[in-house]
């Protein structure tokens, strides 16, 4: 029983026991089937926070540098050249424009054999083999493969039909009338930036702003036009300048270069009532569309940054002051000395031996003695501030680049001779554009203008508001009407009776001054005897000037006088911007005077500088002055005939008619056909020679005459004779 008791008793306990673990093993199988899900909660949620984190790293700290990333794999930006405004001159001609071009470029990644399309590309566009391959091993996405293509080389490149090559539209700046006011204008360089003149002054203005195209890339890297974001355009600019007028300016400054050997030149043509530059010519000079193979020289605008001594053009300065001073006056004379004259010791002499002259001779015969007596009398002070007055030793505030302001020292540092040198033209330098505004000012009654070559900027419609350097000036006021009047009375007396017969105008009266101006030896450190400037500046009509001509050669060959090689060609000029410019005549014209002055005159180019001496202007002695077309109205009698000039026929221009239509047209009409007007009077054309229709050859003469039976020529008005 005991024993019973006892196995019972163990028999419970291990049934109790394994009750216990059976119940601990469910308790643990429970526990760990709730735990999994806490643990499998707890690794998402580290798993999550790992991501999210690195997520948030990326997006907020990396991010701008896998953006650049992905842009470089998947895009390229390429900053367009700019389209630029156009340039017009006063008629709204176009001088100078932007045209769309293409542009090659390739990415390196899609040409595949990048030797074999090197040397495809070099073969068409002649561009080493060497310089393709360093570009297409220089990047993999894109390079330049040549940049504003002509349409030629576009299609041989496009006919290589090269996987990887690809073209896009630039603007180009284009010049259509090639050197024609190339100074003025400037030129650009092959980003479109202006490198001179114009196009460098009011570059700001001119370049829109920066045009970007986006080539985008797929996921296969082939790559295509993303689109372009459009700025706005550049402004246009409008100039005073005259297409025609420049066109005459720079043919003769070629006739008289080409006739006087002279090594530089420049003519300018300004309107004196306003300071509008009309015309403005130097020589060498350049084509703007490529202008990166013109040396230096070539493309220096000397009208602006020239420096020269002026010689004896700028007695007029010496005169003006001392008139409007009132310590002379025309008809008070002055002992010469036979040409010579001692200042401070320094004998000073004169290019003739002179005695007695008025101060209307000392101008006009150019009398270096008689005027540095005038500027003895004036004194140094006061010679200086007029000098100042003019606008000499400063700029004139053009709105050119590379303006010199001269050479004027300052009172304090003249020498006791300067005031003597000074006042024939040495010890001081101008420019071109200096000496005309002053002479212009002579021509107005006074007044000193601000030259300028802008009339406006436009944007569309819109004028623009004139800024900077297009700011408009004040004039002033350097020297009183009545002093005005008697120089350029005086002026007048240069070209009828003193070193400027040259210059005198068949039809209108005109004023002028000679200057030859001995240059430096940079061998001796002396004035040179046989290099000069030669000068001729001046106006006409007198009694209401249109236009102020200067003319400038540097160190002609041969003849070397401001009267025999610069005066002819202000006549030239000015006898045909004058009829341009509809101006009426104020001196009657008969036909001797138009025989005589083209009697034995080759109609070729190369001889557009024959002029005729003083003697021609005068009737044979034997015989009685030929009566002029006003004396016969005015008599009762018919008017006179038309003149009739050999002309060079048998070519190949066709002369039209000129009948009904005014001195302006019948010019353009001639200038565009390449033959040269000579006109005849006033009002609308009556009769030509030869006759519409006629055959000529180019530069031949055509000789039109103006006015109707009924038409009175205003009388010459009375010259003073000095």
């Amino acid at each position: 029983m005991p024993e019973n008791r006892a196995h019972a008793a163990t028999g419970g306990r291990i049934a109790a026991g394994s009750e216990r673990n059976r119940r601990a093993v469910e308790w643990n199988s429970d526990r760990k089937a709730a735990s999994r899900p806490l643990i499998v909660a707890c690794l998402t949620i580290l798993w999550m926070t790992a991501v999210f984190g690195r997520l948030g790293y990326l997006q907020l700290f990396r991010h701008s540098e896998y953006m650049a990333r992905a842009q470089r794999q998947q895009q390229r930006v390429i900053e367009i050249t700019p389209k630029r405004g156009a340039i017009y001159d006063r008629n709204m001609h176009p001088l100078a424009m932007s045209i769309p071009v293409d542009s090659a470029f390739a990415v390196p990644s899609e040409l595949g054999d990048q030797q074999l399309a090197a040397r495809l590309i070099s073969g068409v566009l002649g561009i080493p083999r060497e310089v393709l391959e360093a570009r297409f091993e220089s990047s993999h996405s894109f390079v330049w493969i040549a940049r504003k293509l002509p349409p030629d080389k576009k299609e041989a490149v496009e006919a290589l039909n090269l996987k990887g090559v690809y073209f896009q539209k630039e603007n180009q700046r284009i010049y259509p009338k090639r050197g024609l006011a190339s100074h003025v204008l400037g030129f650009v360089d092959l980003d479109e930036k202006g490198l001179g003149g114009i196009e460098y002054e009011l570059d700001g203005q001119i370049r829109g702003k920066s045009e970007k195209i986006i080539v985008m890339a797929d996921a296969r890297q082939h790559w295509f036009d993303g689109g372009e974001a459009r700025r706005e355009p550049g402004a246009n600019v409008v100039l005073t300048l005259d297409e025609k007028i420049q066109y005459i300016a720079e043919r003769e400054l070629t006739a008289a270069i080409a006739k006087t050997h002279a090594m530089a030149g420049t003519v300018m043509v300004m309107n004196p009532n306003s300071g509008e530059i009309l015309g403005l010519a130097n020589w060498p000079k350049f084509n703007p569309n490529s202008a990166n193979e013109a040396p230096a020289e070539s493309r220096m605008n000397r009208a602006v940054a020239a420096l020269y001594e002026p010689g004896s053009t700028f007695k007029l300065i010496t005169l003006a002051a001392a008139f409007d001073q009132g310590i002379t006056r025309p008809g008070e004379v002055f002992d010469c000395e036979n040409g010579a004259v001692y200042v401070a010791g320094h004998r000073i002499r004169d290019h003739k031996p002179f005695g007695m002259l008025t101060v209307a001779d000392i101008l006009a015969q150019s009398s270096d003695v008689g005027a540095i007596k005038i500027a003895l009398r004036l004194g140094a002070p006061k010679f200086y501030d007029y000098i100042r007055a003019f606008g000499f030793g400063q700029p004139t505030g053009v709105d050119m680049p590379g303006e010199s302001k001269g050479l004027l020292r300052r009172l304090d540092n003249w020498s006791a001779v300067s005031i003597g040198s000074i006042s024939m033209g040495q010890e001081v330098g101008v420019t071109p554009i200096q000496l005309i505004s002053a002479v212009s000012a002579i021509a107005n009654g006074g007044t000193l203008y601000k030259p300028h070559v802008v009339a406006e900027l436009r944007r569309g419609d819109h004028k623009l508001p004139a800024e900077g350097p297009l700011a408009p000036s004040e004039a002033r006021r350097v020297i009183r009407p009545e002093t005005a009047a008697t120089l350029r009375r005086l002026m007048e007396g240069v070209i009828l009776h003193g070193t400027g017969p040259l210059a005198r105008l068949d039809g209108w009266t005109a004023a002028g001054k000679t200057g030859s101006a001995q240059k430096i030896d940079p061998a001796t450190g002396r004035y040179s005897r046989t290099q000069l400037i030669a000068s001729f500046t001046g106006f006409a009509p007198i009694s209401n000037p249109a236009v102020t001509i200067l003319v400038s050669l540097d160190s002609p060959v041969g003849q070397h006088e401001g009267g025999q090689v610069a005066a002819p060609v202000f006549k030239r000029i000015a006898e045909q911007v004058l009829p341009y410019l509809d101006v009426p005549r104020d001196v009657p014209i008969g036909p001797r005077l138009v025989q005589a002055a083209y009697r034995n005159r080759d109609v070729s180019d190369s001889s557009v500088l024959e002029d005729f001496t003083a003697t021609d202007f005068s009737e044979q002695p034997d015989q009685p002055p030929a009566k002029s077309a006003a004396t016969n109205n005015r008599e009762g009698n018919s008017p006179a005939p038309p003149v009739t000039v050999a002309v060079d026929e048998g070519g190949d221009i066709q002369v039209p008619d000129f009948s009904g239509k005014t001195m302006r047209e019948v010019t353009e009409m001639c200038l565009h056909l390449g033959i040269e007007p000579i006109l005849v009077g006033s009002s609308l054309a009556t009769n030509q020679t030869p006759g519409a229709g006629t055959k000529v050859r180019k530069g031949a003469k055509v000789t039109v005459q103006f006015g109707t039976p009924a038409t009175k020529i205003a009388k010459p008005h009375r010259r003073v004779r000095h």
